[in-house]
């Protein structure tokens, strides 16, 4: 059976963690920082590592059948292909930035002015939603020095904490759009039962990456609220204790859920709390 083929970013935020992900699920591989193309050994996948800007192509024309790249890219290159699953990882804000001494106040003051940006597409598009007219200026690299060398009044990047806005002499003005990392396919492959596989192995790693394993002691008068409490997967495990009248209850909840629910978890008689990470949840 012929491989099929997922290009991830060669270097840069999204390597490490679209890696990382890949190994967790399940998929052995070696090389991968030494070389532009490596073969899984238990699956039949070959990975590729590309810049992220040319991985919407590759998968567009069919070189590669999967990608993992930043949603942003995705729409910049204006590619079609197919959002498979939102990843979680390499979240980012698209912003409009100004200098800290700009008299620009509100969107409709970008009338005239001058925005250097490195996705020109997504910026046009969101001018165009207010009605703005403006002269984006297409700058690869280090957009933030624009405004400092005179060639522009405002820029639009990525930013993620603000530190390199703030070392030069800017500061956040509009959010033009969010992204995250998103495994995209080529039309078509829908049905493709290693598709499918590799698909159910990184849904089933997310899950278990936003849910935790919970066991508690209680007493069986309090059983009844404590499941209520609960709900898990399907429904709570109940396992009888050595002591009499105690019960160990197992679940599988959500992280968030669990610590909205801890106090009143122990409100209702829980004691001995254990909460341990999941590996894999396989629905």
């Amino acid at each position: 059976m012929k491989n099929l083929k997922i290009a991830i970013q060669k270097s840069g935020r999204l390597n490490e963690k679209s890696v990382q992900l890949l190994k967790n699920c399940g998929l052995d591989f070696e090389n991968y920082k030494s070389s532009l193309i490596t073969t899984v050994s238990n699956f039949n996948l070959e990975i590729l590592f590309l810049r992220d800007d040319d991985i919407p192509g590759y998968v567009e024309q069919g070189i590669a059948d999967l990608g993992i790249v930043g949603e942003n890219v995705i729409e910049e290159t204006l590619s079609n292909v197919q959002y498979l699953q939102r990843l979680g990882f390499g979240k980012c804000t698209l912003k409009l930035a100004i200098p800290k001494d700009s008299t620009i106040d509100r969107l409709e003051d970008l009338n005239g002015k001058s925005i250097a940006t490195s996705y020109p597409n997504i910026l046009q598009q969101f001018l165009d939603e207010y009605k703005i007219e403006a002269d984006i200026q297409m700058i690869s690299g280090s957009v933030e020095i624009a405004p400092g060398l005179g060639l522009s009044d405002a820029i639009c990047d990525i930013v993620s904490t603000g530190g390199t806005l703030k070392s030069n002499g800017l500061k956040p003005f509009v959010d033009v759009r969010s992204s995250e990392a998103i495994l995209i396919g080529r039309e078509g492959l829908e049905e493709n039962p290693i598709i499918c596989e590799l698909l159910q192995r990184i849904q089933s790693v997310l899950r278990a990456k936003e849910t935790k394993y919970v066991v508690l002691n209680v007493e069986k008068k309090n059983l009844s609220q404590i499941t209520e409490l609960l709900h898990g997967v399907k429904s709570p495990t109940v396992v009888p204790l050595a002591e009499e009248g105690w019960v160990a209850v197992h679940t599988v909840i959500s992280e968030d859920d669990f610590w909205d629910k801890i106090n009143k978890l122990k409100a209702a008689g829980a004691q001995g709390i254990v909460v341990m990470p999941i590996e894999k949840i396989i629905m």
